[in-house]
């Protein structure tokens, strides 16, 4: 069975962006994806340090959540970021365990499936939405998209059910990564996965 794992960045177990994510999983479950919900925005969660340990020992310095989501993103076919916006950009907790995620992982992301998923009471959203979406894009993750940017208003859990098309917004989501995620499977089957190309790494170590 494919899995999708959610992340909420938000402090709020049941808050604004947690209700946008339920809204996705229970699209998810009616469509035959398992879903796994994981809490990241109220972890003690430090930034990376750039010591280098990953890619000695395979996995993060700081034994933490970072390192028990690990496996479980490797198994994924698709993971959803969702995050409050904070001064128009996306929770520190949450930047923080996404860096040392995809840094600290050696595992191919090639063809996972991604999406965020962002919540303000008014703006901030689309900036926030561009910096969640890169930590895809480098890594060769599809991104899916839905019929509005992937996002709720609302100051509280209650002010978003009241967000009728951004609910909306989050069951097209949802709807759409499980067709990618299942397209992807079936060409992967057929035909396999792009060629990947490494040999350059533009750095200039001559200053030139």
């Amino acid at each position: 069975m494919a899995k999708v794992l959610l992340l909420n960045g938000s402090p709020h177990v049941n808050g604004c962006t947690a209700t946008a994510l339920k809204e996705m999983i229970a699209v998810f479950e009616a469509e035959g994806i398992e879903t796994e919900l994981i809490q990241v925005g109220n972890k003690d969660i430090r930034g990376c340090i750039a010591c280098g340990t990953c890619s000695k020992k395979g996995k993060c310095v700081f034994d933490d959540l970072v390192n028990e989501t690990a496996p479980k993103f490797e198994a994924a076919d698709g993971l959803v970021i969702g995050s409050p916006v904070y001064y128009a950009g996306p929770n520190g907790t949450i930047l923080s365990f996404m860096d040392r995620l995809f840094y600290s992982t050696g595992f191919s992301k090639q063809m996972k499936v991604g999406a965020a998923v962002v919540s303000a009471r008014r703006g901030g959203n689309t900036a926030t939405f561009d910096v969640l979406n890169k930590y895809f894009t480098i890594s060769g993750m599809p991104v899916a998209s839905s019929t509005y940017w992937n996002q709720v208003h609302g100051f509280t859990a209650e002010d978003v059910k009241k967000d009728l098309e951004g609910l909306q917004t989050m069951r097209n989501l949802a709807r759409n990564m499980s067709f990618m995620i299942r397209a992807i499977a079936d060409a992967k089957g057929k035909y396999g996965l792009p060629e990947v190309e490494r040999g350059a790494f533009t750095s200039f170590p001559d200053g030139k």
